[in-house]
């Protein structure tokens, strides 16, 4: 069946950085040529990133006037004028550090995630696997497709830093009101552990309060008294008020006593069976061998072969009817011959933002949904969410202590998440609010998202199938944890136990201790980029097609699809784990410390050796020896790094940063929450937008990684209050009046 972008020409001239990328334009159905000159038909990990597309080694003038967008890491150079053209770099194409070269450990440093992962007692952290390639291929293909729908050519400048600094789920731009710097806590999550050693390896297990996880701690400590280990400390606890915060370290630490003597006694399988079967949200730290052996990814056929190498990442999501899927091997050359056309995926449109017109209905909590639907708010779409008053989004319930006073209304977390959304108030126990829910579905909404727990929207009528026997052309898209399908599906979880089963957990952290996992639960920030490009595929396919799509993405695969080419390669024989900042192919490659600077301590500089060539202009700076190969340099790193550190550490991480890039090297200051309000590009680009909130006043609000040149886009509006535009919708929306409006209020259907 043809792809949701069936016909779209994309040329890609790419390299590692993006090109995921390539590969999702691809399993979205799209005609995907990538240049790459150097391409190894016999690299696992190069064969798996480039799987369905075209590779070839020279361009012709037909691809360059054929193509309907082209994905670059340089800016327009005046080359195929009626394209998208798509800029990937390292800080975007504007700015005092445009010029500045990144790769995704210093990409990281920039992002302010690396400085809080990892251990307090040793250097900041990265994922050993490129985490920041894998955000930028979901950006870059949402960017692309906000650019098409805009109706007219015009160039997208995505930058790496910006787009990796959002991952931190608004924790940068709440430095203004909150003063945290942010600090690396090891496998802890704030106050508690998050990562468990069990009989075989390590699981991961939230110990921290709020009304969403008392039945997970009430679960748990079943289970703990089942297995002879709970104390009065658990057994006794009234759980619907715990709060880590208000514990003294011996009560906390005796409760965690009873968790980790519970969790040693059994191997990761045992517990996440258990999990499985009670809805505990509990989740093994997989590794690659464990995600090929999933049944619940077998259930799902989510792995499939390619040529020899037997386990590959079908498709970032899948789509009612199938029209995404990974399309075979790589075909190198020759170069398709692309006669100039009209863009099929191109429409009319007024000016205006890119989105504007298109309506989008959100249902669902937490992150992974409202970060998908952002994307299209911030580009004109009115996107409308569905709430309760006596059920609110649980992100309300996060607020810090300046804003405690306003309650619901008082949280930075759930606004900077939600900017420029509308929010009605329904109680969906109530009969009237479904329908008009229903109704928001079928006769307003162009899409619908959302991300709750398998069947909860079919016991209200507003599952897909429902909903389309009434409108046949609905868009929908789903993003729960295990997809919509499988005997796990009903696996309750947050970020920390989709990050723990897509393998990003174990490979985070250093060899010799336990993973730690990424700072903001990749998932959680992950999923959403990916959500959001497949509906709006799925929104250009209906345009053209009239078709409707249902898009059933589970946060756990789509992690181990940007894992693709580590799952593949321990399909062949070839393991790799978690090995601290270290690359298998790079030396030096790591962060060192430096001096403070002023009064702030704990400072550390991204640097990475590309080649020979570089590693004798570093040693030049150094004092270090000239001729090291890279087998030398490989073998013997700890020696190496204690070089660099002796050089880094007297000098602030800024200075030896400034530095080393004005000495044509990959290196970055490792950069908290404070330092990216002062960061020159980051102040440049306006990344922080002060806008004013209804009751918290002016808060600092973020913008997402991209930005077109022609038509406009960015936030500008707060995050809604609950219901604030209740009335609004009604009215407005579904054509209700005041009094029908009235008298469902006092129906107990609007909440």
């Amino acid at each position: 069946m043809p792809g949701l972008l069936e016909d779209l020409r994309v040329l890609d001239l790419t390299d590692e950085r993006s090109r995921l990328a390539g590969r999702a334009f691809a399993d979205l159905g799209a005609d995907v040529v990538a240049f790459e000159p150097h391409g190894s038909a016999e690299d696992v990990r190069w064969r798996v990133e480039r799987a369905g597309t075209n590779v070839v080694s020279a361009l012709d003038d037909g691809l360059w006037s054929g193509a309907d967008v082209v994905l670059s890491h340089f800016g327009r150079d005046g080359r195929a004028p009626q394209a998208i053209w798509v800029s990937i770099t390292p800080f975007g194409l504007t700015g005092p550090r445009a010029h500045w070269r990144g790769s995704d450990l210093t990409c990281m440093a920039a992002g302010t995630g690396m400085n809080v992962t990892g251990d307090p007692d040793r250097a900041p952290l990265r994922c050993s696997e490129p985490a920041s390639y894998a955000h930028t291929g979901g950006e870059v293909v949402i960017a692309a497709l906000t650019a098409l729908a805009s109706g007219t050519p015009q160039d997208v400048d995505v930058s790496m830093q910006e787009l990796l600094l959002v991952t931190q789920m608004n924790a940068p731009a709440r430095w203004p009101t909150e003063g945290n710097r942010g600090s690396r806590r090891g496998a802890k999550t704030g106050l508690t552990t998050e990562t468990w050693p069990c009989a075989d390896g390590y699981v991961s297990f939230g110990l921290r309060g709020g009304k969403a996880r008392v039945k997970n701690l009430q679960t748990f400590t079943a289970l703990a008294e089942a297995e002879g280990v709970a104390t009065a400390a658990v057994s006794q606890r009234d759980w619907a008020s715990f709060d880590p915060a208000a514990l003294t370290p011996e009560e906390l630490a005796e409760i965690e006593g009873v968790v980790a003597a519970c969790f040693a006694q059994h191997t990761m399988r045992e517990l996440y069976d258990h999990a499985v079967a009670t809805g505990l949200m509990l989740a093994p730290a997989s590794n690659a061998a464990d995600i090929i052996n999933s049944t619940q990814l077998a259930s799902r056929h989510a792995l499939t072969d390619v040529g020899d190498i037997p386990s590959v990442p079908r498709a970032f999501a899948r789509t009612v009817p199938d029209r995404m899927g990974l399309r075979g091997e790589a075909v190198i050359g020759p170069a398709p011959h692309w006669e100039p056309r009209p863009c099929p995926f191109r429409f009319d449109r007024k000016d205006g933002r890119a989105w504007e017109g298109l309506k989008i209905l959100e249902l669902g909590s937490g992150a992974a949904g409202p970060i998908a639907t952002r994307y299209f708010a911030d580009h004109g779409a009115t996107v409308v969410r569905i709430e309760s008053h006596t059920k609110p989004d649980f992100l309300r319930s996060y607020s810090s202590q300046r804003f405690k006073q306003h309650g619901l209304e008082g949280s930075e977390f759930f606004c900077g998440l939600n900017g420029g959304k509308l929010d009605i108030s329904l109680n969906m126990r109530n009969p009237a609010a479904i329908e008009l829910a229903r109704r928001l579905c079928t006769e307003w909404a162009d899409a619908v998202l959302e991300n709750f727990a398998p069947g909860a929207m079919a016991k209200w009528g507003l599952d897909f199938e429902s909903l389309a026997a009434s409108k046949p052309d609905v868009v929908m898209a789903s993003g729960c944890i295990w997809g919509n399908t499988g005997p796990e599906r009903n696996y309750p979880g947050f970020g920390g136990q989709g990050a723990a089963l897509s393998g990003y957990t174990h490979l985070t952290g250093w060899a010799d201790r336990r993973p730690v996992g990424l700072s903001g639960t990749i998932t959680d920030s992950l999923a959403p980029r990916f959500v959001a490009a497949a509906l709006a595929s799925a929104i250009l396919h209906r345009e053209r097609t009239g078709e409707g799509t249902y898009i059933d993405l589970s946060q756990v695969e789509v992690a181990i699809w940007t894992l693709g080419a580590w799952v593949a390669e321990e399909s062949v024989g070839i393991t790799r784990g978690r090995d601290g900042n270290r690359h298998p192919h790079m030396a030096p490659h790591g962060v060192f410390a430096c001096a403070d600077s002023g009064d702030v301590k704990d400072r550390w500089v991204a640097l990475a050796v590309h080649s020979d060539d570089e590693w004798r202009t570093l040693a030049g700076i150094i004092g270090g020896p000239l001729e090291l190969s890279l087998g030398q340099r490989l073998a013997d790193q700890d020696q190496l790094e204690r070089l660099i550190t002796g050089w880094t550490s007297e000098r602030t991480n800024l200075d030896a940063a400034e530095e080393l890039q004005a000495a044509g090297l990959d290196a970055h200051e490792v950069s908290d929450f404070a330092d990216a309000h002062v960061h020159p590009q980051l102040v440049s680009r306006r990344h922080f937008v002060p806008i004013e909130h209804p009751r918290m006043g002016v808060t600092t609000y973020e913008e997402n990684g991209f930005r077109l040149s022609k038509s406009g886009g960015g936030i500008t509006q707060p995050g809604p209050m609950i219901g604030q535009h209740t009335e609004q919708v009604l009215i407005e929306f579904l054509g209700l009046s005041a009094d029908e409006v009235k008298d469902l209020s006092e129906g107990g259907a609007l909440d």
